[in-house]
């Protein structure tokens, strides 16, 4: 049987990981500067994580959501906790895009509506509803194009109102930081627009965190930068360190009822331990903190090259801008260097989500490698 060819593929096989490095069977070791899309949070094979999922292994790996499975509320509080919004409430599934068709059904559901606001550029998944609020009409297919939806762009309150006063409005969904859009960001300014205009017209504000949450940008959450107060948050990439998992917050306005969710591997045993082992390391290691660190580390190594543009992202969640296409580039610091990248939407733009361990000698081996390259 063949494997489904929609993957263009490097030439590379990772057998085994270890910190902010993979390995291959050669044992050559490459620095991974894209946490397979910003999923590596702590690091690959943290011992704490590794430690916590093999003993949930040996108890229980899963059992349906129709039993009593405290490891829920363990994680929930700790979310609560670390996320300083202890007064939401948490619905477990099992991807980013899982994540954003909940929240974009809940808000459906609250408000009676149906049309849904997204931004230009945008990207929140490829399921049914979260593929139809992403702009980007080749993953569309014809039976997601019958969503309603109006895409906007950012920074343009007046459009917003003009929509928003139309009365159809079930949701806004936004990414504060754009992922796989190229790093673009509203302006501060634009957010408390935005929150003042859903709030007068009955729109739910649901903040798209599956990448730029969980520390990445130096908060918990990218939205938290600019104190504005969402309805519904998806989250999901750095939530696992890679075990499958994601999830909703819920604001405490909105009540749940029996049924109007579900899923059936969502929040399973193994998944919370994983998610559990996550936090702790989070909270233990102070690696939200050291994003911020890392991140002002890596804006003033990147300011001496004069073929770098723009500087793009917060924390972690960082890009260097071009004006050339940095595929060629990519593959150079792939195969040349052994450093691993991301690109974007954005052809001119080298995207870089590491691990949230990453330490400034990474950083430092990334920019000499990157001047040799160039």
């Amino acid at each position: 049987m063949k494997l489904f060819d929609v993957y263009p593929l490097y030439d590379l096989t990772p057998v085994r990981g270890s910190d902010v490095f993979v390995y291959d069977a050669a044992n050559q070791a490459y620095l991974d500067l894209y946490g397979g899309h910003a999923v590596v949070s702590i690091g690959h094979g943290h011992p704490h994580f590794v430690s916590r999922i093999k003993d949930q292994l040996e108890q229980l790996v899963f059992y349906s959501n129709a039993i009593i499975n405290p490891l829920q509320q363990a994680l929930a509080t700790k979310l609560g906790q670390l996320s300083c919004l202890d007064t939401y409430q948490l619905f477990l599934c099992n991807s980013g895009a899982e994540a954003n068709e909940n929240a974009l059904k809940l808000a459906s559901f609250y408000t009676g509506k149906s049309r849904i606001i997204a931004f230009q550029n945008s990207f929140h998944g490829r399921t049914s509803a979260a593929v139809a609020v992403t702009d980007n009409s080749k993953i569309v297919a014809p039976l997601n194009a019958h969503h309603p939806v109006t895409f906007l762009p950012f920074n343009d309150p007046q459009q917003l109102e003009n929509e928003l006063k139309k009365g159809d409005v079930a949701g806004v969904i936004i990414e504060v930081i754009q992922g796989v859009g190229g790093l673009d960001q509203p302006e501060t300014k634009f957010l408390g627009q935005l929150e003042q205009l859903c709030n007068l017209y009955g729109a739910l504000i649901i903040a798209d965190e599956v990448q730029s949450g969980y520390g990445r940008t130096g908060a918990f959450f990218a939205y938290q930068h600019a104190s504005i107060t969402p309805h519904i948050i998806s989250m999901a990439k750095g939530m696992g360190n890679g075990f499958p998992i994601g999830g909703i917050l819920i604001h405490p306005t909105i009540e749940a009822a029996y049924g109007l969710l579900g899923t059936t591997f969502g929040g399973n045993h193994l998944a919370c331990a994983a998610a559990l082992a996550v936090l702790e390391v989070l909270e233990k290691e102070k690696l939200q903190e050291h994003a911020q660190e890392m991140g002002a580390y890596f804006f003033e190594s990147a300011k001496v090259l004069p073929e770098v543009k723009k500087i793009k992202g917060k924390g972690l969640m960082l890009g260097l801008e071009f004006d050339f296409e940095v595929g060629p580039l990519r593959k150079k610091l792939l195969y040349d260097h052994h450093i691993m990248t991301g690109g974007s939407s954005n052809k001119n733009l080298l995207r870089l989500l590491p691990p949230l361990t990453i330490q400034q000698n990474h950083i430092a081996q990334f920019f000499t490698a990157l001047k040799e390259a160039l």
